[in-house]
């Protein structure tokens, strides 16, 4: 099975758990991650301070995040998925590139809602 698909797949597999915190140790130390909303993370230290962050701020919001599909090969993947919110759906696409069995950059792309 292709490397970056694989990981991928394991991602959604510990984010349906909600526990964020359990992702970790899927980036590498160099890791970016970048999401409209959020900004540009940079750093192993940056993202685990915002996995732990997202797992208090998202536990208690009756908000989930269900995979639609996801495609990639040894270096590159890509998922379809959608952000379900009590005021509404909303559908983003992740980005994902991932080298030596790690995260090093990770990238979702949506419509952020208005407050």
């Amino acid at each position: 099975m292709a490397q970056a698909k694989a990981l991928i797949e394991t991602f959604w597999e510990l984010q349906d758990g909600h526990d964020y915190s359990k992702l970790i140790p899927l980036f590498a130390d160099d890791a970016v991650f970048e999401d409209p909303a959020i900004g540009r993370i940079e750093g192993i230290e940056a993202i685990s301070a915002l996995l732990h962050h997202l797992t208090k701020e998202l536990a208690d919001k009756k908000m989930h995040f269900q995979v639609l599909e996801i495609a990639g090969d040894e270096q590159v993947a890509w998922s379809r998925w959608l952000w379900k919110r009590p005021d509404g759906d909303i559908e983003g696409v992740g980005l994902y590139r991932v080298a030596d069995g790690k995260l090093t950059a990770y990238r979702d792309c949506y419509t952020v809602p208005e407050s």
